[in-house]
């Protein structure tokens, strides 16, 4: 087995496959990528068992042969070459020698059918869309997801696709968002739970990219293909807790407020909060939002005063300052809207400019009790 192929070319590919492995596995074969080679075509594969991700890449050679190769050895290898060819081929004694314009490298390779086989889709239903637009969506949601193993269906994004429109949400019990688009739909209704690492992967992978992605899924796996990638990976399993039960439908207290001031004023003013509760206030009165932070241990404390638009009666109501920056962060607006109504309901922030055509983000932050 003897190919020849640009060493930038293959290293970029590898960068994005090497995501997939994890610093420890189980299986000593999963530190390696699956090298299949036909004829001119080269499928390298990573796989954690859960996820598995495959690339195509064009090469120059007439043979065929799968091989396993250490992938950690192989990309700090490939990473110190300039642009040049590199020859890899499979010697008698087990290892695979690349040469470049400099020298040679032998690596001890692994039997290819070794390897975990990708699990194949059995009546699997497919929706596509742009790779830019599924980025968006990992993006805005991700951030929101739970890390708590004793409740997997909310460590995952959750992916709900109907002929209306598509809509992605990921909470923690803390905070919500809900991004929804009505510019792209699906041929039937159907929804999953997407773990978030092949997500993250997918993201930085998608981001500004143009081109179209395809999803085919079925009970216990998803599949996502565009360009020369291929990602599967298996689904959290379980029921999505009912998420619309808890976005409040009569929020009567509307403040709208320049986004990038809200924002710096919290993260400023949350410097002086508990370590612990991370509390901040909120007092809105007429059209002054007053907002403070304090640590009754330390005797630090802070207080900030903006103007703001608002409808509705005065109140005060407290949040987790960390939950609060993170959403705002995590918005692109010039100016959001916080709606509440009362100081013990979830508030709800949405951005008031600068979304797409059919394009809609919801965030809901739970309060924490203010102690008077």
């Amino acid at each position: 087995m003897k190919f020849i192929v640009s060493s930038t070319y293959l290293l970029k590919q590898l960068q994005v496959l090497g995501g997939v492995i994890n610093n420890s596995n189980t299986l000593p074969i999963l530190d390696n990528f699956l090298f299949e080679l036909n004829n001119t075509e080269l499928i390298i594969s990573a796989s954690d068992l859960e996820t598995t991700m495959s690339a195509k890449l064009e090469v120059e050679s007439d043979n065929s042969g799968s091989i396993a190769v250490p992938a950690r050895l192989l990309l700090d290898t490939l990473k110190t070459f300039p642009e040049q060819p590199l020859t890899f081929v499979v010697e008698d004694n087990n290892t695979i020698e690349i040469s470049s314009n400099h020298g040679k490298y032998a690596l001890a390779y692994a039997d290819g059918n070794e390897f975990p086989k990708a699990v194949s889709l059995e009546n699997a239903s497919s929706t596509t869309l742009n790779g830019d637009i599924l980025a968006t969506a990992i993006n805005k949601t991700i951030f929101a997801a739970g890390n708590d193993d004793l409740r997997p269906v909310m460590s995952g994004v959750f992916f709900q696709f109907s002929t209306e429109g598509l809509t992605f949400v990921a909470t923690d019990a803390h905070k919500l968002v809900k991004y929804s688009r009505e510019d792209v739909s699906a041929s039937e209704v159907t929804e999953f739970i997407m773990p978030k690492k092949p997500l993250n992967l997918l993201k930085g992978i998608l981001s500004a990219s143009d081109e179209n992605v395809t999803i085919e899924y079925n009970d216990s796996n998803a599949k996502f293909s565009f360009e020369n990638v291929e990602l599967i990976c298996r689904l959290i399993d379980g029921k999505y807790p009912n998420y619309e039960a808890v976005i409040p439908k009569e929020n009567p207290n509307k403040l709208t407020i320049d986004r990038t001031q809200f924002l710096n004023s919290v993260r400023r003013v949350s410097i002086f909060s508990n370590k612990t509760t991370h509390q901040i206030r909120l007092k809105i009165a007429g059209a002054e939002l007053n907002i403070s932070a304090e640590d009754i241990d330390y005797s630090n404390k802070a207080e900030e005063r903006l103007t703001c638009d608002y409808q509705g009666d005065d109140m005060q109501i407290g949040f987790n300052s960390r939950f609060l920056t993170e959403m705002l962060n995590n918005l692109t607006s010039d100016d959001v809207q916080l709606e509440m109504s009362l100081p013990n309901r979830a508030g709800i922030l949405t951005p008031v400019d600068g979304l797409d055509e059919g394009e809609q983000v919801t965030m809901l932050v739970m309060p924490v009790m203010l102690n008077n």
